[in-house]
């Protein structure tokens, strides 16, 4: 809920994290601050949502290094940087490495709320996503090996019949499983079953065969 998210503002500079305070906590959206990246690094481990704005340019640990620490621990956190006149090329750099948005110096109030309610979306987009994903393992996590097999077989396009050759068992019987992968998985056609395969990993692109 965006009401929920917390913004994790961090700038070397005061002016601009009271600023940034301000702004956010006035339209109604919890922020913390932080004076550092190495500061906010200490905690990083423990933050599991909420959207992230940084300066590009600070001492010690700058906003990329950050940046590359976010994606190096896998989180779904959007990252916003904050750059100065000049340093366009770091900004690009930043969005290259996963930063969802920069705004320079000095930034206009309506655009960094626009980017901050754009970052939280889309941070609830990323927690229902990756919660799908927990959900479908689980039912994968049901199934026999042999269901499994079955499953593997469907996702990667091989009829009944030549899934049947390869297990070893009659086209009959994977009908069976076929039936029981259907309704563990919870799904309603193959193509269905194919999104599931896909968000689950088991397959990385449509109509490729996971081997």
């Amino acid at each position: 809920m965006q009401h929920e998210a917390i913004v994790y503002a961090i700038d070397d500079d005061v002016a601009v994290r009271q600023s940034l305070e301000f702004l956010l906590k006035t339209a109604g959206i919890k922020v913390r601050s932080f004076e550092s990246a190495k500061a906010f690094l200490e905690m990083l481990p423990e933050i599991r949502s909420g959207c992230i704005i940084t300066d590009v340019r600070m001492p010690d640990v700058t906003g990329i290094d950050l940046l590359r620490r976010v994606k190096e621990l896998k989180l779904d956190i959007p990252v916003i940087v904050i750059t100065g006149h000049g340093d366009v090329a770091l900004a690009v750099d930043a969005m290259k490495i996963g930063a969802i948005d920069f705004l320079e110096k000095p930034f206009d109030d309506d655009l960094l709320l626009a980017a901050v309610r754009f970052a939280l979306s889309a941070e609830a987009g990323a927690a229902r996503r990756s919660a799908e994903r927990a959900e479908i393992h689980d039912k994968l996590a049901a199934l026999s090996n042999r269901e499994r097999q079955v499953l593997e077989g469907l996702v990667a396009g091989k009829p009944n019949k030549v899934i049947a050759f390869d297990l070893g068992i009659s086209p009959r019987t994977v009908e069976i499983y076929r039936a029981n992968v259907m309704t563990k998985m919870a799904a309603n056609s193959l193509s269905e079953l194919v999104r599931l395969a896909m968000t689950a990993g088991i397959l990385d692109e449509p109509g490729k065969s996971s081997g």
